[in-house]
């Protein structure tokens, strides 16, 4: 399984345009799981994040097939223009650290 985070800062005033508009990939087949999250900012050292996506992928090939899909395209054209900073990580549950080295 892979995970894809994607993180975003946005300014106020568009918050609830760029949650509509990764709202959209949530109609997207191809993930086991996919989430919108809407920073709750409890982290005490940094805060400047303000939505998340985080989705669960059987493997490569079904990632790729979500980021192909023209539903991905749309959220992008109507997300892009509004948003600030985006930072995205995929990784391998498999080969994720669960205890202590």
């Amino acid at each position: 399984m892979i995970r894809h985070i994607v993180f975003f800062t946005v300014k106020p005033e568009n918050v609830e345009a760029v949650r509509a508009g990764l709202s959209i990939l949530t109609e997207i087949p191809h993930a086991s799981l996919l989430e919108i999250g809407t920073n709750v900012k409890t982290d005490g050292f940094h805060q400047g994040i303000d939505l998340v996506v985080y989705g669960e992928f059987e493997d490569a090939a079904a990632l790729a097939a979500y980021k192909a899909h023209p539903l991905y395209e749309e959220s992008i054209r109507q997300v892009k223009p509004l948003r600030e900073e985006r930072y995205a990580a995929d990784y391998v549950v498999a080969d994720a650290v669960r205890e202590r080295l």
